[in-house]
């Protein structure tokens, strides 16, 4: 059995990698954008904030989503950009050690942390 079919019938697998992809995204946006997105070069900063983004993504999220499907429609998709950048920035408002000066770069690490998501399902399918 491999990882990904083990995540697909054990829920806490998922969110244990969920969890695990938001903290790699955080860390490599805050090193990115060193000037806009703080953590004090602190692990437990960003180990704690990814789990509270991947809460967010669990919980939140998919509510916003519902609330916006219209704009997410009528863009293609390409408003998801905006609702993954507003979780980010609701993340760093609920956990202050994380600081994301503006929503911009709430909105570019919301664009990394997908890619490092795609990545790393792209890569947990072929194991």
């Amino acid at each position: 059995m491999t990882l990904m079919e083990k995540a697909e019938r054990q829920p806490w697998v998922r969110f244990l990698i969920r969890w695990l992809v938001c903290s790699l995204g955080l860390w490599i946006a805050a090193n990115i954008l060193s000037s806009s997105i703080s953590y004090n070069s602190k692990v437990d900063v960003i180990v704690i904030a990814g789990l509270i983004l991947a809460i967010i993504n669990v919980v939140i999220k998919p509510i916003l989503v519902i609330f916006t499907l219209p704009a997410i429609v009528l863009t293609l998709g390409l408003f998801m950009i905006f609702i993954n950048g507003l979780t980010v920035f609701i993340a760093s408002k609920l956990y202050t050690p994380l600081d994301i000066t503006n929503f911009w770069a709430a909105v570019f690490a919301g664009m990394v942390i997908g890619l490092v998501n795609f990545l790393v399902s792209a890569i947990l399918k072929e194991l």
